[in-house]
């Protein structure tokens, strides 16, 4: 109690962390996570005890530069400036602050990456975010999201080739009721902890693969939307660890099976947040779309971070294969989605969009591109309404591989800069190193390790 009085003393504190540490102490937190997302799209983070939480909640905990440039194997890369010399400090959002329900004694808050004054760091992708949110409202704009991702929930096991593998819990069929009844103490679980946490359930069913889930949360601003992924993907894994399963958000995390999407579904607002202006302007929408499109190729190297997206992505998948829209087209990479009832709101979904991607980096780049469509009022063309597979030629195709949405990123002029110098030369690294590092490698090796970390 002495360190929580001395440092409050020297540090005036907001209620709001005073009601943190007040929590602390009521709930028995012994140890608080601090989190962020890296560069290979993996959440990481450190610990801090109740004892020394007040002092740490401002000055933050001392973090090496060089995790920036570390890809998803933890291979280091050579960077400049994310080497063994320099720091930064993980700065929790007081906000974020919840406890976790499956992890009893333990709590989590989503965190920047700062420099030692305190100031922002570049090559903080939640920084990236923030900044993209602030440039939008500078044009009398919010923007409104909510990613919706899949999983495949079943138990770790030893493969034949040396590798775990996944082995799903069941074999039910696509929305079939014994599917509800396989997965049901944990569904209920997993529901009850994300609104334990403050994310708002929407909607569950089983999905198409073996084991596969779909869990939705409801809409949020762009900020608190990829600051809810985090924290569902912790708890997604968490609660699986805890019931002695295993889960993975990977986007194929068994190569012959439907894959795991985590779709981005976008609305636009007047900057208070008071009204949907896709609801009322559909020009607004079109533009928005039209910026989506204009930078969707290199969008991907963003939004489908990691070679196992690529598997994913394909006609006839219902992931999209092809760079263009359409009204309740689920082939189609950005699907104008209809209304639910009078009161629905009306949103796009970007499709290729899936859990191994970094969400702050993901979203901010989304922003950015239509940000660009609504300053250029970029023309979309017209909308596709059949499956774009059906007329070969006729449709632009998104990537074939990571390497191929890479060369499309660093060749996209608006997003490089959006990124800027040490942002993009570290994730273009990081990146290029898992494209070299599984392309020397068989699929049991890359299967294993994004089941790992994702």
């Amino acid at each position: 109690m002495r360190d929580r009085q001395s440092v409050t003393e020297t540090h005036p504190i907001d209620p709001a962390v005073r009601r943190i540490l007040e929590r602390a102490e009521i709930e028995g937190i012994e140890l608080v996570r601090f989190l962020y997302a890296d560069h290979g799209g993996v959440i990481r983070g450190k610990a801090v005890s109740r004892s020394r939480l007040a002092e740490r909640l401002h000055s933050g905990i001392g973090h090496t530069v060089a995790m920036m440039a570390m890809n998803m194997l933890d291979q280091l890369q050579e960077v400049e400036h994310l080497g063994p010399v320099g720091e930064v400090r993980l700065v929790p959002a007081p906000s974020t602050f919840v406890t976790l329900p499956y992890s009893p004694g333990a709590a989590t808050m989503l965190s920047d990456l700062r420099r030692l004054d305190g100031s922002p760091w570049d090559a903080c992708p939640r920084t990236f975010l923030k900044d993209a949110v602030a440039e939008l409202a500078g044009e009398g704009y919010a923007l409104v999201a909510a990613f919706e991702p899949e999983f495949t929930l079943g138990h770790r096991e030893s493969g034949p080739d040396g590798f775990d593998r996944l082995r799903p819990l069941d074999d039910s069929l696509c929305f079939a009721g014994i599917g509800f009844d396989t997965a049901h103490d944990y569904a209920l679980r997993l529901a009850h902890d994300l609104e334990t946490q403050g994310l708002r359930v929407e909607h569950y069913h089983p999905e198409l693969g073996p084991g596969q889930q779909e869990l939705s949360v409801r809409h949020a601003p762009a900020l608190r939307a990829a600051d809810n992924h985090v924290l569902y993907r912790e708890t997604v894994r968490g609660v699986a660890l805890r019931m002695s399963m295993w889960a993975s958000l990977a986007p194929k995390p068994l190569a012959d099976q439907p894959g795991n999407g985590a779709h981005l579904h976008l609305s636009l607002w007047d900057r208070e947040q008071r009204r949907n202006l896709f609801a009322g302007e559909p020009d607004l929408m079109a533009h928005f779309v039209g910026g989506l499109l204009a930078h969707l190729p290199a969008l991907t190297a963003l939004t489908c971070g990691s070679v196992n997206s690529f598997r994913r992505l394909g006609p006839r998948m219902w992931s999209s294969g092809y760079a263009v829209h359409g009204p309740d087209n689920r082939e189609a990479a950005v699907r104008i989605c209809s209304p639910l009832g009078e009161s629905g709101e009306p949103n796009l979904e970007l499709k290729p969009s899936d859990s191994s991607a970094n969400p702050y980096l993901s979203l901010g780049a989304v922003i950015h591109a239509g940000l660009d469509g609504l300053r250029r009022r970029l023309d979309p063309g017209e909308p596709v309404l059949v499956d774009p597979d059906t007329r070969p030629g006729a449709y632009p195709r998104l990537p074939a591989g990571l390497d191929e949405a890479l060369d499309a990123l660093e060749a996209d002029e608006l997003l490089m800069e959006a990124l800027g110098p040490l942002r993009r030369s570290a994730y273009l690294a990081v990146k290029r190193s898992e494209a070299a590092a599984f392309g020397a490698q068989d699929v049991a090796f890359e299967l294993y390790h994004h089941m790992r970390a994702f």
